[in-house]
């Protein structure tokens, strides 16, 4: 059974890789096969139950990724981040400065919002700008891209990597930036996103056009901004609360959701705000987890996990050093041309069995792998949802970028960003 478990799962990998639009399809198809394959009277191990389902399934990050796409669409529709990239446009005085702070606003965003939304709310304000000063959108919308999925990282609801891991390490909103009284995630993702300033002004240091802003965007409904930073302070306030539900930050997501569909429906009297939600809403992200955790589950009941953990474990010699090394710069490569999610999804497991083998604790190996993750995306066009969508719209403007092109900016960013958060990590946690 652990043969054919590990068959199936590696055949799921490459079609997603080969198919990235029919993922959920090849996850949830994996476990089905699962499923059905324990249910032969032939089989001696079963790979996945039925009832094992509901365990296998984390649903506190289902809830928190839910919760906070519905929320995120509300808050876009509502303007209110297009006033606030109209603010920084008028403090900016000219192109490098803009590219700058549309870089470091994206991040910020992205911090507390999904990386994808994040780059549909600024890009097309940067393409907005570079056509009134006729000049090419295309390094300003990379770096805006760029720098959304670098931040993402730096808090729990920030991107779905830092969801699973929080839901893995039993980590709350706060644990990312202090845990267990060293700083967390959240310092060594900004300290990456600082040190990428001097690259992008080095760069763009011909980009001296003056830049000038006369609109005013006008904000719809302040009721989102307003849920947005309540749910915030909710995750944070119940992160000081002890003994909470396992699901706590799921519940606040998605209570927070239902709140704000509730409250828009009384406040407009009519269904466009919820049926554009819905119809935004990511169900085959919600889908391909779903599928994952099943699969994951699967082969972890058939002993695939424990036997990579010895793999990893063996490969760093019982060096911690190496061990992290080889997790971080891994990470960095394989995410550059595979998709994070299920590349995160499968390591977590893999990294705490590797931890339980050699008796340490497995934060500065999970916190490694976030930065090698999902920082690492950022090399090529293609190793980030975010990347994609700055990508294509881009190519919607009539602006082919080839992944030379991208990886000017790309690799600089990631190998700043990186090494800055790899001896970051290293010295405050191994």
């Amino acid at each position: 059974m652990k043969i054919a478990a590990i068959i199936l799962f590696v055949i799921m990998y490459v079609c997603m890789i080969a198919f990235p639009k029919r993922r959920p399809v090849f996850a949830l198809s994996t476990a089905a096969i699962y499923i059905l394959i324990s249910l032969l009277p032939m089989a001696d191990v079963s790979i996945l139950k039925l009832s094992d389902l509901p365990n296998a399934i984390d649903w506190n990050v289902i809830m928190m990724i839910t919760g906070t796409m519905l929320i995120v669409d509300y808050f876009i529709e509502s303007k209110m981040p297009n006033v606030i990239a109209e603010a920084l446009l008028r403090v900016a005085p000219n192109v490098l400065w803009v590219t700058v702070l549309m870089s470091l606003f994206s991040g910020i965003i992205s911090a507390f919002i999904d990386n994808v939304a994040t780059v549909l709310m600024v890009a097309p304000v940067a393409i907005v700008i570079c056509k009134k000063l006729k000049i090419s959108p295309v390094g300003m919308v990379i770096c805006i891209a760029v720098s959304s999925n670098l931040q993402g990282a730096a808090t729990l609801v920030g991107d779905t990597t830092s969801i699973m891991l929080a839901g893995a390490a039993s980590m709350n909103f706060a644990d990312f930036f202090v845990m267990n009284g060293k700083a967390g995630m959240f310092f060594a993702t900004e300290l990456g996103a600082l040190f990428t300033v001097p690259i992008m002004m080095i760069m763009f240091r011909k980009e001296k056009e003056p830049v000038t802003s006369n609109e005013r965007t006008k904000v719809k409904d302040y009721f989102p901004t307003v849920m947005m930073i309540s749910y915030v302070l909710a995750l944070i306030i119940a992160s000081f609360i002890p003994n909470t539900p396992d699901c706590i930050n799921g519940y606040i997501c998605l209570t927070g959701a239902v709140i704000t569909v509730v409250v828009e429906l009384l406040i407009h009297k009519d269904t466009k705000g919820l049926k554009h939600s819905f119809k935004n809403l990511d169900v085959d992200m919600i889908l391909l987890l779903i599928g994952l955790f099943s699969v994951i589950g699967g082969i972890t009941n058939v002993g695939v996990i424990g036997d990579l953990a010895g793999l990893i474990a063996s490969a760093g010699g019982n060096n911690k050093f190496l061990l992290y090394t080889i997790v971080v710069w891994g990470s960095v490569a394989i995410s550059a041309f595979i998709d994070n999610i299920p590349y995160v999804a499968t390591m977590l497991p893999i990294l705490g069995g590797v931890a339980k083998t050699l008796g340490i604790e497995p934060y500065f190996l999970y916190f490694g792998l976030l930065v090698g993750a999902t920082l690492g995306g950022n090399l090529t066009p293609i190793g980030a949802s975010a990347n994609i969508a700055g990508v294509g719209m881009l190519r919607k403007e009539g602006y082919e970028v080839s992944f030379g092109d991208f990886m000017k900016i790309g690799v600089p960013f990631t190998l700043t960003a990186v090494m800055t958060g790899y001896l970051f990590v290293w010295f405050i946690w191994a």
